[in-house]
């Protein structure tokens, strides 16, 4: 038996004026796991799928996919993906940090034995988790609890309207994702449903445990008290090299919530379900994931994905406080590469965000650069929010409310950067609607 590995593909999804191609070239790790090899024209998402087995790409796709629903309609979590294992990222203890990479990846590695005290700039960008063991002398200001522990914080002042009360509780939130860990302390006790639809996932991967926890994480999520209810699932197929796209899974996905929202009682329907994806045009099965959507909304549920409406990522400095407006800049990776932005778009938390980590049920993971993905369930949650203080809350009142109660800042005394969403403004202003 070949031996198991932990790969990841990282497929880039272009949208909005641009179409994906049909098939996505898998890549060499570094390639495809890097954040700077995002490429955005217009607007960009980046989904990750971990093959299990040097042949997996070979296995007879009745073996790779699974789908499994709970018997009789009755809630239930039917597979517990075990824990994944990083330690891969960089076998045994490291001798030396990465050349030529503008971001590390230290999860789950052994940094222990190197001299890192004048390698600030090195930590202060990289990527980290529970399970990264560091050396006794670190450089002055870099504390990797500390920055897991504002990474944690949703920021903007949502943890303000938690002590409120208003925290989502009572509202169904569904994720359509890859497999989850689904007994992490974040989200296990909010945890309804897991089921999977054509799902290629054999372990937890590093997806669906950050999405989930960025949602209704009890201290990293949006909407704390939110009930989740989780499918996992793959958007296409493997084939020799090649991930071919097929929208057609993610179409069910969406009837499958649909059907699990008609038997709920009243007062505890799913009003939202996010989407870490890009649905583009160019894809196999786009129509009939378009036409699931809608017919999603007509049962009162709305769809978030990248591109379903006018967002894009904030950055943050891994040390700057979440809370404070002015600790906000352009998304690390749009920043840099030529993106115009108009101040059309609200503007959501997305870098240097700490979230529930795949390798462990008590596991965290410090991503200093992120992607739209982690704006997504940011958007779902709020919209979970406004749902508990008002139910008559519609999409088109939560947009137009959050675009109205958006706040601009300065930028270098000179650009201005807005709007970003003001969730305290935007949930006092749909209470009032009531």
């Amino acid at each position: 038996m070949k031996r198991l590995l932990c790969l990841f593909i990282g497929i880039a999804i272009l949208f909005t004026g641009c179409t994906p191609s049909q098939k996505a070239q898998i890549g060499s790790l570094e390639q495809l796991e890097q954040p700077e090899h995002q490429e955005n024209v217009g607007k960009l998402e980046q989904s990750e799928q971990e093959i299990q087995s040097e042949n997996r790409e070979q296995s007879d796709e009745s073996g790779l996919y699974k789908t499994l629903l709970s018997p009789d309609n009755e809630l239930s979590i039917v597979r517990k993906p075990s824990a994944a294992d990083y330690s891969f990222i960089n076998p045994g203890k490291m001798i030396e940090l990465p050349s030529g990479m503008r971001q590390g990846d230290f999860r789950s590695s052994d940094l222990s034995e190197l001299d890192l005290e004048e390698k600030f700039e090195d930590l202060i960008n990289a990527d980290f988790d529970s399970k990264t063991k560091w050396p006794e002398k670190l450089p002055d200001g870099f504390d990797p609890e500390l920055i897991m522990e504002l990474g944690k914080n949703p920021g903007l002042g949502v943890r303000e309207l938690h002590d409120k009360g208003i925290t989502g509780k009572g509202i169904g939130i569904a994720i359509i994702d890859q497999g989850l860990l689904v007994d992490h302390v974040e989200y296990k006790d909010q945890l309804k449903l897991y089921e999977e639809i054509h799902c290629s996932d054999d372990v937890a991967m590093m997806h669906g445990p950050a999405v989930a926890s960025i949602a209704v994480g009890k201290t990293v999520g949006v909407s704390p008290e939110a009930d989740l209810y989780y499918i996992a699932e793959t958007h296409g197929v493997f084939k020799q090299g090649e991930f071919e796209w097929d929208l057609t899974w993610l179409a069910k996905s969406i009837d499958r919530i649909v059907e699990i929202n008609r038997i709920l009682p009243e007062g505890e329907k799913i009003r939202v379900i996010s989407i870490s994806l890009g649905i583009g045009g160019g894809m196999n099965g786009y129509e009939k994931a378009l036409e699931s959507v809608e017919k999603a909304k007509q049962e009162g549920i709305y769809t978030v994905y990248v591109g379903s409406n006018p967002f894009m990522g904030l950055g943050r400095e891994p040390l700057e406080n979440a809370d404070d407006i002015n600790s906000y800049s352009k998304g690390k990776f749009w920043s840099s590469n030529g993106y115009s932005y108009n101040n059309d778009e609200l503007l959501i938390p997305m870098d240097s965000r700490c979230t529930a980590s795949p390798t462990g049920e008590n596991d965290y993971v410090f991503y200093r650069e992120g992607g739209m993905s982690w704006s997504v369930p940011y958007v779902a949650g709020l919209y979970a929010l406004a749902c508990q203080v008002n139910p008559d809350t519609t999409p088109e009142i939560f947009w137009k409310e959050a675009l109205s109660t958006g706040e601009t800042v300065s930028v270098n005394n000179e650009d201005k950067l807005g709007k970003i969403v003001n969730p305290t403004k935007l949930i006092d202003r749909i209470e009032e609607l009531k």
